[in-house]
């Protein structure tokens, strides 16, 4: 889905008032229509193209992937989730197609890849020398808060209802639960994934205890 500056005129910058800048990266078009776009003010009126391109000199070293065997709609909200915590990129594993509507068009800016099967993930994850870290709350699963997560590897989510697979349960470097202290067994599946990297956040943008 393409963004115009139509969408929200509500939000963004109209037109620039002035000389116009100088600089490949801006987009003429935006410059003389204005940007209404969802991105920080730092990429208004850059092009496309030039956004991905700064974004990827300063992605995190940390992957994210989701069980898509059921056509889960929290998809969406992962990307968008992934985009604003810098990840490097999104593994959808199952299913191709995918709800983008909670996304927000984050997937442009979003590398976003795709694999039909655990086996396929797990091969392209050793190829790059990455662990699979799960989270989800299961029978012996190690707390979150209690996890040196590593810098670099593979968060990986089940979908709504069913967490994850046993199929990516065995190939997991370890399981991690999040501590949870109401009545309910569970949280939304998109709730734990932004949680879960938040934790990556604390522990190695910021290097606190998580």
């Amino acid at each position: 889905m393409a963004e115009t500056t139509a969408d929200r005129p509500d939000v963004g910058v109209g037109p620039w008032d002035g000389p116009w800048p100088e600089g490949d990266h801006y987009d003429p078009g935006l410059l003389a229509a204005g940007d209404r776009r969802n991105v920080v003010d730092r990429y208004r009126y850059w092009r496309h193209e030039a956004i991905v391109a700064d974004l990827d000199t300063r992605r995190h070293p940390f992957h994210v992937a989701v069980e898509n065997w059921e056509h889960d709609f929290n998809i969406g909200s992962v990307v968008r989730t992934a985009n604003a915590f810098g990840s490097t990129a999104v593994h959808i594993v199952g299913r191709r197609r995918w709800n983008r509507r909670g996304a927000m068009v984050t997937d442009r800016y979003q590398h976003v890849h795709h694999h039909p099967d655990t086996a396929a993930l797990v091969a392209w994850a050793a190829g790059h020398g990455l662990p699979l870290v799960g989270i989800d709350n299961l029978p012996g699963a190690v707390p979150l808060e209690t996890y040196p997560l590593p810098r670099s590897c593979v968060l990986v989510f089940g979908q709504e209802g069913p967490g994850l697979s046993e199929e990516v349960r065995d190939v997991c470097a370890a399981v991690l639960s999040i501590a949870q202290f109401g009545s309910t067994r569970s949280i939304n599946a998109g709730a734990a994934a932004a949680i879960a990297m938040h934790a990556w956040i604390r522990a190695h943008v910021y290097d606190q205890p998580i």
